[in-house]
Formats: structure tokens, C-alpha cells, sequence
């Protein structure tokens, strides 16, 4: 997946660009008269998710990874964020605070080598500034409620973190020839990591249940068969 998997756009430093997974809110129309001028992609219980929807997704995958996935491929990161914001939405989760959405906008930035770069590659995509705003929003809202609905049941114990370390920080060390740091000071960042790893694979077995729980009718799909 394009800026990795589907849950690694999470917050946190470890998991970075998700950005792609949790990127829209606006994919689900009520109105009988914006069905009207635009194609249905698919049909997720009593929502709808529009053609426009999926290129729009697609357009800020080329703004974040300079690469965007199949139509198909976008479609079922939709669908995804449908089951989410869903739950979100049910339980109320807050949104993001102003300055919580400043701060993965100005993130974004300076994963650029340049502001211009980010300027160009944002005019090439098509997004407003308004637009890509609105997408990092929805990113942090929907990532926060998966940290916090899976971060409290996992639990890291000191083995995994030495583990870890002699399996991924020193080879790495070694591979760029530095001196790696020692284990008390890598000890935080890789407790970090291992959480946001098991936060990863239970939010992915718990997505994948709640998939085969839901009716999609998938018209994209049908379309170009």
C-alpha cells in the first residue's frame, strides 16, 4: 500500500504515512440529487461512496506518496474508513483539536525536502489547501480512535523490547556503520513501536470481522468487468 499499511497512518512517529487510509469523511452522500450527477462506486449498508470520492482519495495518495493506488484498491480503503467512522461516530469520539490538525499539516510539510516541493506536488493533485486540511482532520480523528479503543489491552514486556533491539536497531546500526545507542536509551521509542505494531494487527483482525458484517454492493467493481 502506498505510505504503508492501512492502520499506519496512526499519530505516532513509528507509523507513517496511513495518511491514505483514514483520508476522507466526506465519502458518504444522503442526496438523491448528488447521486445524480455522479457514478456510485459502491453501496455500503445505507450509504453510498461516489466515483469522485474514490479519485479524490486517489489524488491525495499522489500528493503524500507521489503514487496512487487502482481505483479498486481505493475503493476498499473507503470502505474501510466507512467501518471506522462508523464506530467513531457511535461512540461519539472528539474531534480533533486546531491545533492537533496545525500540527499534521505542518508535519506533511516538512516531509517534503522543500515548502515549494509541497506547494507544487499539492497544485499537481488537484487539493486545496482547504481540502488536504480536512483529510489530515479526518487521518487523526479516525487513527486516534483506534489508538485509543486497542492501546489500553496491549502490553509489552521486557524481553520483547530487548528482542527487538538486538533483532532491528543493532543489525541496523551495524548495516550504516554507527555506534548504536544503548538499550536504555532505544528502550522508549521501541516500547512505542511494539504497541503501535500490536495496535496495527488488532485493529486489522478487528476490521476484517467487522467487514463480514456489513452489505457492500461494490459498482466500481461491476462496471469494469
Amino acid at each position: 500500500m502506498p505510505g504503508g499499511g492501512i492502520f499506519s497512518l496512526r499519530a505516532a512517529t513509528f507509523t507513517c504515512a496511513v495518511a491514505l487510509f483514514f483520508s476522507s469523511l466526506t465519502f458518504v452522500h444522503p442526496s438523491s440529487a448528488q447521486e445524480l450527477i455522479d457514478r456510485i462506486a459502491a453501496r455500503v449498508e445505507n450509504d453510498i461512496i461516489l466515483l469522485s470520492d474514490v479519485r479524490h482519495l486517489g489524488r491525495y495518495q499522489m500528493l503524500v506518496d507521489g503514487k496512487s493506488e487502482s481505483e479498486p484498491q481505493l475503493l476498499d480503503r473507503l470502505i474501510d474508513q466507512w467501518v471506522v467512522q462508523n464506530e467513531a461516530d457511535a461512540s461519539r469520539f472528539p474531534r480533533p483539536t486546531d491545533a492537533e490538525i496545525d500540527q499534521g499539516v505542518a508535519a506533511l510539510k516538512k516531509s517534503f525536502p522543500a515548502l515549494q516541493e509541497y506547494e507544487e506536488r499539492r497544485k499537481q493533485s488537484g487539493l486545496s489547501e482547504a481540502q488536504v486540511r480536512d483529510k489530515i482532520a479526518t487521518q487523526i480523528h479516525l487513527t486516534n480512535y483506534l489508538d485509543s479503543r486497542f492501546r489500553p489491552s496491549v502490553q509489552v514486556d521486557a524481553k520483547a523490547i530487548e528482542d527487538f533491539y538486538n533483532t532491528a536497531v543493532l543489525p541496523r546500526a551495524k548495516a550504516r556503520g554507527q555506534e548504536p545507542p544503548s538499550l536504555e536509551a532505544s528502550r522508549e521509542v521501541i516500547q512505542e513501536a511494539l504497541i503501535e505494531q500490536s495496535i496495527d494487527a488488532q485493529a486489522e483482525q478487528w476490521l476484517k470481522e467487522s467487514r463480514s458484517r456489513i452489505h457492500v454492493e461494490r459498482l466500481l467493481d461491476e462496471e469494469k468487468e
